[in-house]
């Protein structure tokens, strides 16, 4: 890859615009520390060879891919192809070169950068191959589909209308572009922090689980998600003692299999649909809270009442 300068000039085709080349674009921004156009870097949109020639990144237009000279554009003959044959957008290809960075650059205030190269390698599976896929028409796994609000179809709407003012003129769709890669920069930042969130709870999930005194029982000191993590790594886990908002400590039950409403191991039948003294009466532990009807889960008001309620379910299973 190129150098890129402290003020890199940066350029795709003027005109319409898609998904793939504003997702690019805000990709870029985050990936080389940028925000504001004129300010610490230039956006160019032509379609004029000879300024295309002058970029230090080129994107969407061009009829180059060379990542060594920042070139990526997709649109010539034998441009480059995921592994199962799936062509490239200019949003594939600026994310193969500049992802990683632009995820560490979302990560870095919480010092989690360590999780950029997975999240990128996800983002890239589940929501940057869909904007390949639309953008060429052609998927591997079938026929492509489009609606009017899948992400594409959200970012083409900020194209000025034909007889809007902002349709024509050397600079048409400009500004217009710039609110959508807003838009496209704020989507992948909230999705990077939402798979950060998850992967950081599984990380947690299983030093817990690997602190466990009992592997049927998993304590957490903070309320997290943690089924996908008990699932996807096989644990045997039971029950899980966490904090609630309301100061209670929750008992949740673990379903046998992913999107189950049955559980592994209900709450004991004779404890079903009480609350405080009746419950406490019932379970022997003095602080219980409630068991839901259905068996799935209950509280205590703290953690050694939850556990100490859990181990009794158990208990009593045995």
């Amino acid at each position: 890859m190129s150098s890129v300068p402290p003020r890199p000039l940066l350029v795709t085709h003027s005109g319409k615009f898609h998904c793939d080349e504003v997702f690019a674009y805000a990709t870029l921004r985050l990936a080389l520390g940028v925000s504001q156009p004129g300010d610490d870097h230039v956006l160019l949109r032509t379609r004029k060879p000879e300024l295309i020639e002058t970029g230090d990144i080129v994107f969407d237009v061009g009829s180059v891919f060379d990542p060594a000279s920042g070139r990526f554009d997709h649109h010539q003959r034998g441009a480059p192809l995921r592994p199962d044959g799936t062509p490239f957008s200019s949003a594939g290809l600026i994310w193969q070169a500049y992802g990683e960075r632009a995820v560490a650059a979302l990560l870095a205030p919480a010092g989690e950068t360590g999780f950029a190269p997975a999240i990128m390698a996800e983002l890239d599976d589940n929501l940057i191959r869909r904007i390949d896929e639309i953008d060429n028409g052609v998927s591997a796994t079938g026929p492509v589909t489009r609606d009017s609000l899948n992400f594409a179809a959200l970012v083409g709407d900020f194209n000025p209308p034909w007889d809007s003012p902002h349709a024509s003129g050397p600079q048409a769709g400009d500004a217009a572009f710039l609110e959508a890669a807003e838009m496209a920069g704020g989507v992948l930042a909230r999705r990077v922090d939402g798979v950060r969130a998850r992967m950081l709870a599984q990380t947690r999930v299983l030093a817990a689980h690997a602190a466990a005194t009992d592997p049927r029982l998993l304590v957490l000191e903070t309320g997290m998600p943690w089924k996908n993590a008990v699932f996807s790594h096989d644990l045997p886990v039971i029950f899980c003692v966490s904090p609630a908002s309301n100061g209670n400590w929750m008992i949740d039950t673990m379903p046998p299999e992913p999107g189950s409403f049955a559980q592994r191991l209900p709450l004991p039948e004779s404890w079903a649909g009480l609350q405080g003294k009746d419950l406490a009466a019932q379970s022997g532990v003095e602080d219980a809270v409630f068991v839901h009807l259905r068996r799935f889960v209950g509280a205590a008001a703290s953690r050694d009442g939850a556990i100490a309620m859990a181990r009794k379910a158990l208990e009593l299973a045995a």
